[in-house]
């Protein structure tokens, strides 16, 4: 058995990289960039050309940095390829000028390799891990997982903070649309039939990290996961984050939550308070763990299986 995994997240905005020890649970390496996969993508159907070369320069990037061999790397990529008319040709395009090969993987694989990160980083976190929902803000969609002890149900919306975006600057009302989504996810809950009051909520991914590291007085090149994992958010944080960020200018906004993820953050923060109001929650526990932890995770379980 290898004990070593690589594991490559592409999203619809963020392309990530983790070197991972199967023997210690160990993050050795990692590297991150944004991308802009799904870039045009609500007009065009298609990721483009600008896109595919930056998805491709950041792979050989992340090959130099983390020094990894590409052609044994777990990678997996989400919902901008998922709906991209272009896919197999961009995939590729990909495999043919790095040696790495993506699987597209849908929403209830994405929700369930999320899950197992977040699992174990509940347990390192030493928060009570048996019934919690979690909640994962994509750039193209957002999946909502309710976790039952040892059971969950996830269900993936079609929606994320980049295509959510993209269609408000063109074509509509933000908040008209966000009405809609809370109605579709809490006829959602409903069908499980939960009570919501035993359940705590539990966020991932860049917008509710980006909150927790302003809060913290982080910004983006101070950025410490470590103190970020485990923080709590809660609904005044998400309005004085939209505070800083109308009241700050494009640079200052850069230097907090970093390059490419400016556009898309103030929509983020909507969604999240969106799923704050559904689940009529005035707090999360936030933590960074996610979809490339739960794929390096999910590849160290299969191996030890298999050996």
């Amino acid at each position: 058995m290898n004990n070593e995994v690589i594991s490559i997240d592409l999203g619809s905005n963020s392309f990530r990289v983790l070197k991972y020890d199967c023997l210690n649970h160990e993050v050795i390496s990692d590297y991150h960039e944004v991308v802009g996969t799904a870039d045009g993508l609500v007009d065009t159907g298609l990721i483009s050309n600008a896109a595919q070369k930056r998805i491709i320069k950041a792979l050989k990037q992340s090959i130099e940095k983390v020094k990894y061999e590409p052609s044994i790397a777990v990678a997996v990529t989400t919902a901008a390829m998922r709906k991209a008319s272009n896919n197999q040709e961009v995939l590729k395009n990909i495999k043919e000028n790095t040696g790495v090969k993506f699987t597209i993987i849908d929403g209830l694989e994405e929700a369930r390799l999320t899950l197992v990160a977040v699992k174990q980083a509940l347990k390192r976190e030493k928060i009570n891990s048996s019934k919690f929902i979690l909640l994962d803000i994509g750039g193209g969609s957002t999946e909502i997982i309710v976790n039952t002890e040892d059971d969950y149900v996830s269900h993936s919306f079609d929606f994320g903070i980049v295509t959510m975006t993209q269609e408000f600057l063109e074509h509509h009302d933000l908040h008209k649309d966000l009405d809609l989504k809370k109605i579709e996810i809490k006829k959602h809950l409903d069908s499980l039939h939960l009570n919501l009051g035993e359940y705590t909520f539990v966020a991932t991914a860049g917008t509710p990290t980006t909150i927790a590291a302003v809060k913290l007085g982080q910004d983006y090149f101070s950025y410490d996961k470590d103190i970020v994992n485990g923080t709590i958010v809660d609904l005044k944080d998400l309005s004085n984050c939209l505070d800083i960020i109308k009241n700050s200018t494009k640079e200052e906004i850069t230097n907090l939550v970093g390059r490419g993820k400016v556009e898309f953050i103030q929509v983020g923060i909507y969604i999240y308070r969106a799923i704050f109001e559904v689940l009529e929650k005035n707090e999360s526990i936030v933590l960074d763990d996610g979809l490339r932890e739960g794929v390096a995770i999910n590849h160290c379980l299969k191996q030890k299986c298999e050996g």
